[in-house]
């Protein structure tokens, strides 16, 4: 039996994950979005492809992500992966890590989350310019 996708259930749950309430997700949409049709969104099993497209970009998901994610799927694989048998299957292996180039990755990706979050921030800012304008 062939599993279906619910492509409203995987935007409720990427967008859940992101922290993104369903009425900032109206906002990005446009005027003619409100929290209820969110709602009602999130309950369709298959979404248009150019509103697809457009909650891509308010998400900075992929479509594919919403198109392609079965949660049974995900949750099969990694209980095949950890469950005992598999896990004696697993080699692990031991590996020297230098101490300096741990701390410099560290820094750069704490730069690199920094930088985002500022953008994140910029983004927000002109977000509430835009609804303070309307």
């Amino acid at each position: 039996m062939e599993q279906k996708i619910h492509q409203g259930r995987n935007v409720k749950r990427f967008r859940e994950m992101l922290g993104i309430k369903q009425e900032a997700l109206a906002f990005d949409l446009g005027e003619e979005w409100n929290q209820k049709k969110i709602s009602i969104l999130e309950q369709k099993d298959i979404i248009e492809d150019d509103l697809l497209k457009a909650i891509s970009t308010a998400l900075k998901i992929p479509v594919e992500a919403f198109q392609n994610f079965d949660e049974e799927q995900a949750v099969n694989l990694i209980s095949c992966t950890f469950s005992d048998n598999a896990m004696f299957n697993n080699r692990i292996e031991v590996q020297n890590i230098n101490p300096i180039d741990q701390l410099t990755k560290l820094h750069e990706e704490k730069i690199a989350l920094y930088e985002r979050m500022l953008k994140e921030k910029d983004e927000m800012m002109d977000r509430l310019e835009k609804l303070i304008n309307k």
